[in-house]
């Protein structure tokens, strides 16, 4: 490899050649000073591979559009590497197929399951914008737009995924080697660690994009792995600035809330994420049920999705941390007991409205923007005895965001009702790790790390984490991504 401070000489004369150009690059093409549409796309040997596709989330006009069209050729990319199986790291995966995609979409074995139940629904999600969008577009007589992509195409975008257990290197394309570490964010997450050389200098870079980082002393997960010799590091952080409550304390903290709630003997509805929060609900509920802590009282999942998800859970306790695979060794079944319901049917989801007695139900979605909730909302949240109980995050002008901050009257199916219910909020569940947990995070990785960007994160978040990390590891070069800025590594 040539270094670019020799010099060379010629007829007698010295001279200082140009310098080599580099030609690895990176794209932020999403989730920079953003949450939402993590899509990354590297350059390396004239090859152009892609980290994560997800669909960026917002307001649906603007969404639609900026979804549909990628910064990139898809026919182009060499492949995929997703990190792990939320909509905003998956979701575009079938538009990106059904644009000319042809190559592989690695992942590990839990991601690609959670991807077929997710993709699916996302296709049903695309489906109903679509219908709403073109009820506004033919008042103004406006052609109707089609859904980004169907159910088949979700479904023939799982053909192409190539599964990877966690620490085994796999190459994916000239140069460049992938192995996969544990996240610890939900099943199956990954963080993306390439061992990159370049094929005209020879030079050997190890680039690490974090994905979605878990806090650790997760109930069910593992904790993160830490890679080692990391030279390029692309870092999460959505919660720079922000610490969590304390892990450890969610049982006790959700026995007091649950007995306070049956104070009033009304029902208790939680809104929740489909995947990870409501397999986390059901473990802690079991938990403290079969402890005395809580007495026994009808408990219900309400959403298809999530009753999917957890069978999916069965099937991969290579994802699981000690204390959860020795549960399971002794037979016990982490997911299910006696006074756990899981409901499929939307008859019999119905039914829950007749119930007289005290009874937990927990429905998608964990921001109130879709799903059964709604439906449980609509009947029970000007309900003075009901308990409204938030455990996961809820983004700005969604349902579940104006209920708490204290909006007195919300709509739901565009009907106006009286928030009369308790409402209480936890946010010790949280899949991200916090402020101080990224730090950590940061100084159990090992290596160089010239150069890092932050993304998934609000600007402030980044800012935050940004203002900390420089003050405390000055030789490093720190930066928030910009949204379609390109940089060289």
């Amino acid at each position: 490899m040539r270094s670019p401070n020799v010099c060379f000489f010629e007829n007698g004369r010295q001279y200082r050649p140009p310098p080599i150009i580099n030609d690895m690059k990176l794209t932020f093409c999403g989730a920079a000073c953003t949450t939402t549409g993590s899509q990354h796309l590297l350059e390396i040997n004239k090859q152009h591979i892609l980290l994560d596709c997800g669909l960026y989330q917002g307001h649906r006009l603007d969404t639609f559009e900026r979804n549909k069209h990628f910064r990139f050729s898809p026919r182009e990319l060499t492949a995929v590497v997703l990190s792990h199986a939320h909509i905003d790291h998956s979701g575009n995966l079938p538009n990106l197929v059904k644009q000319g995609f042809q190559g592989n979409i690695y992942s590990t074995f839990a991601t690609r399951d959670l991807s077929q139940l997710m993709l699916a629904d996302s296709a049903h999600v695309q489906a109903a914008d679509a219908r709403y969008i073109n009820k506004k577009r033919a008042k103004k007589n406006q052609p109707p737009i089609e859904p980004l992509y169907s159910a088949d195409e979700a479904e023939t975008s799982l053909r192409q995924f190539v599964s990877i257990g966690y620490n085994r290197p796999v190459p994916i394309a000239d140069g460049v080697t992938l192995t996969f570490l544990d996240a610890g964010h939900i099943l199956g997450s990954a963080q993306v660690l390439l061992d990159i050389r370049d094929q005209e200098t020879g030079r050997r870079t190890r680039f690490l994009f974090s994905g979605d980082i878990g806090r650790g002393n997760n109930s069910i997960l593992r904790d993160p792995e830490y890679a080692e010799d990391v030279d390029i590091l692309l870092m999460e952080s959505t919660y720079g600035g922000i610490e969590h409550g304390n892990v450890e304390e969610v049982n006790g903290i959700l026995c007091s809330t649950i007995n306070r709630a049956l104070e009033k003997k009304g029902k208790i509805l939680i809104p929740s994420f489909a995947v990870e929060r409501t397999q986390q609900l059901i473990y802690a509920l079991q938990q403290i049920t079969q402890s005395g802590q809580i007495p026994q009282l009808p408990i219900y999942v309400d959403s298809p999705l999530a009753v999917n998800a957890t069978e999916v859970f069965r099937l991969h306790p290579e994802c699981f941390n000690e204390s959860i695979y020795r549960y399971m060794r002794e037979k016990h079944d982490p997911f299910g007991f006696e006074k756990l319901t899981m409901v499929r049917e939307s008859s019999q989801s119905k039914t829950l409205n007749d119930l007289t007695e005290p009874a937990i139900i927990i429905a998608a979605s964990g921001m109130c923007e879709a799903g059964r909730i709604q439906h449980h909302l609509a009947n029970n949240i000007s309900n003075p005895d009901t308990t409204v109980f938030f455990v996961g995050y809820c983004a700005a002008n969604t349902l579940g965001w104006k209920i708490l901050k204290g909006d007195k009257v919300v709509n739901i199916y565009g009907e106006p009702h009286e928030v009369k219910a308790h409402i209480v909020s936890l946010d010790h569940f949280s899949g991200h790790a916090d402020h101080r947990e990224l730090m950590e995070y940061y100084r159990k990785t090992k290596g160089v790390k010239k150069k890092v960007w932050l993304v998934h994160g609000e600007r402030p978040r980044s800012e935050a984490l940004l203002n900390e990390l420089t003050s405390l590891y000055p030789t490093s070069n720190f930066a928030i991504a910009e949204d379609s800025k390109s940089v060289s590594f």
